[in-house]
């Protein structure tokens, strides 16, 4: 997590410069040690104390999969906060960082970008293409060919019913 926020910083301000974007990691447990074996325990010891709430409920209270990101745009949070514009560029942002740190660990990750130039304005569209271009390997969709920003290139395909058709 300590990776991915200066990096989802500098990629949302490269889409969208207006505003400073943060990102805060939420834990379920008290004070998260950046030790597996400490969080291990501290999670052990949380299932210990609410066994019978998790029992009632079905369900576990504790854990990684309870934990949440908290994204922040200037200052505030961006749920309930953020346009809809805002808010692609934040899960836009995201993506990118993590695929930024994907490269950076030596790996050779895909973009996958699905529909997401309808959301945006022009300037932000041109900010992301910019950013696709520096990957090695990027599949864009559209559901409408005119939301393809005219200055992106590479190969182009039409799917139709289950065909795909070289343009």
């Amino acid at each position: 997590m300590q990776d991915l926020e200066p990096i989802f910083h500098l990629t949302y301000n490269e889409i969208a410069p207006e505003k400073s974007a943060g990102i805060i990691y939420k834990s379920s447990i008290d004070d998260p040690s950046l030790e597996a074996a400490v969080n291990t325990q501290k999670i052990l010891d949380r299932f210990s104390i609410s066994r019978a709430a998790e029992i009632e409920r079905g369900l576990t209270l504790t854990g990684p999969h309870r934990d949440d990101l908290l994204l922040g745009l200037g200052d505030h949070l961006v749920k309930g906060y953020a346009s809809h514009g805002e808010s692609w560029s934040i899960a836009l942002s995201l993506k990118l960082a993590m695929y930024q740190l994907l490269k950076r660990d030596g790996l050779s990750p895909i973009l996958i970008l699905d529909d997401v130039f309808s959301e945006l304005d022009a300037g932000r569209r041109t900010q992301l293409i910019s950013l696709a271009q520096n990957a090695e390997q990027t599949f864009i969709t559209v559901a409408v060919e005119s939301d393809l920003p005219p200055e992106l290139t590479g190969a182009r395909f039409h799917i139709k019913s289950g065909s795909v058709t070289a343009l």
